[in-house]
């Protein structure tokens, strides 16, 4: 489909036909990038946005368990020079 760059202000944008950004499924705030000669549209998401949920089912599964295993021991330092 082809489009007309539009001035606005100093600026320029493009008019997106209301069918492509439903068929996108693009919200009201989006994403631009350049890769190339090609600006890429996509939606705006929140970084870590699905962390929840993926927390969520690593618990679930027994997957979140700590890789360290038991406690770590205080070095002689931690022990004797570390003031709380």
């Amino acid at each position: 489909m082809k489009a007309n760059l539009v001035k606005i202000g100093n600026s320029r944008g493009v008019r997106i036909p209301k069918v492509l950004i439903q068929e996108a499924g693009l919200p009201y705030e989006v994403e631009l990038e350049v890769q190339g000669d090609m600006i890429i549209i996509k939606p705006f998401r929140q970084p870590r946005e699905s962390w929840s949920g993926q927390f969520k089912a690593m618990a679930a599964t027994g997957d979140d368990a700590l890789l360290d295993g038991e406690v770590l021991v205080a070095t002689e330092w931690e022990a004797g020079e570390w003031e709380w």
